[in-house]
């Protein structure tokens, strides 16, 4: 085995550390200013697989990078959506990708959005947004993410005709749209439009982290940290029920009413506890109402604590499940599971009986909630 010897060999050393750190943990140099695009194929939103060649007649490529969950990113979408609307004529390709690994991203990370980064994820952005430009994911290797380097979404690089990088970094300089005063990218690409010099080639970018693939183990200990919060059941009569839809909280409140009998109640509810964890940072709270009887209280508890639901948890002791539902819901039929969602001030933004789609509350969570950028 080869050992380097000598001053100079140590020096070499002593340079390489730190970049093999880099490659150890997941990081990734940036492209530079002349070099190559990299070569991908990548699957997309449309159930297409969009590779580098596919682009090979537009004499400009921005390649930009970007994801679902990240408030900054989302503040670009519409400026992304015009970037590609205004030069798709002049012959400008414009291409999404989403760096990042999904199993990577933290539930608590979700707080300002209602999808994730996985490519179904993606697929219901893309449409819910009407993308206008190929939307592609690589989250499972990372490999193309890691050949272009990018630091934050969003990041675009856009290059000439013969694929060499002339711009790398922000879109403009404020993700508020209305601040944006310097909009670097469309200026490098009209630059190259018109066979000019890119006047600054380079700028930072601001946004969220890319989500490399070694930042699983913080995942891992975060579930394993929420997993160890205390789990409580209380019992709460017709006027309690009253007083919660009443909500005279500062919090939105999600209200779940279920049973250790009912197979949707039980399906649903780690998906309950998943909003719960991502959305309680903010103005934000899950309440959950068992209608089991009263004798059955330590099967519910049992439930609540395999599902690990540290949210407020109560156990109807009224006298009957109709008692409970002229409390909670007068246009609620009885039938499990009954999923409110209650604006500060017992306004009901969202009402739904039987099992509940996910994606429909939690767009309703971030509509009420709002985002970071408007």
């Amino acid at each position: 085995m080869y050992r380097p010897t000598g001053s100079l060999s140590l020096a070499l050393v002593v340079l390489l550390i730190p970049a093999l750190g880099r490659i150890a943990a997941g990081a990734a140099e940036t492209l530079e200013i002349g070099q190559t695009a990299p070569d991908f194929c990548l699957p997309g939103v449309d159930g297409k697989e969009h590779c580098l060649k596919d682009f090979a007649d537009a004499p400009i490529l921005a390649v930009v990078f970007t994801c679902n969950h990240c408030p900054t990113a989302q503040a670009y979408e519409g400026r992304i959506k015009q970037l590609a609307e205004d030069y798709r004529d002049k012959g400008v390709a414009v291409v999404a990708i989403s760096p990042n690994d999904p199993k990577a991203l933290r539930l608590d990370e979700l707080g300002y959005t209602d999808v994730s980064d996985s490519l179904e994820d993606m697929k219901a952005r893309a449409k819910n947004e009407a993308f206008n430009f190929p939307y592609l994911y690589d989250g499972d290797d990372q490999k193309v993410s890691r050949a272009y380097g990018p630091e934050a979404t969003p990041h675009v690089f856009v290059f000439d005709a013969d694929r060499k990088l002339r711009y790398v970094g922000r879109i403009d300089n404020s993700a508020k749209v209305e601040s944006a005063t310097s909009h670097d990218a469309r200026t490098a690409i009209d630059a190259l439009l018109t066979a000019k010099p890119v006047p600054v080639e380079k700028t930072k970018t601001f946004g969220c982290s890319i989500k490399w693939s070694d930042k699983r183990p913080s995942v891992e200990e975060a579930l394993k940290r929420w997993d160890e919060e205390e789990v409580a059941l209380e019992r709460i009569d017709a006027p309690g029920v009253e007083a919660l839809v009443k909500n005279d909280s500062e919090k939105l409140r999600l209200i779940n009413v279920w049973a250790t009998s009912c197979g949707p109640c039980l399906e649903e509810f780690p998906e309950l506890v998943a909003m719960h964890r991502s959305y309680r940072r903010r103005e934000f709270e899950l309440v959950t109402i068992s209608s089991d009887p009263v004798e059955q209280e330590k099967q519910a508890l049992s439930l609540l604590e395999e599902e690990h639901a540290s949210s407020k948890n109560y156990l109807f002791v009224g006298a009957n499940e109709y008692e409970l539902a002229e409390a909670l819901d007068k246009q609620w039929q009885g039938a499990l599971p009954h999923t409110l969602l209650v604006a500060p001030g017992g306004k009901i933004l969202y009402r739904h009986q039987g099992a509940l789609d996910p994606l429909e509350v939690k767009r309703a969570i971030v509509g009420y909630l709002g985002r970071v950028y408007k």
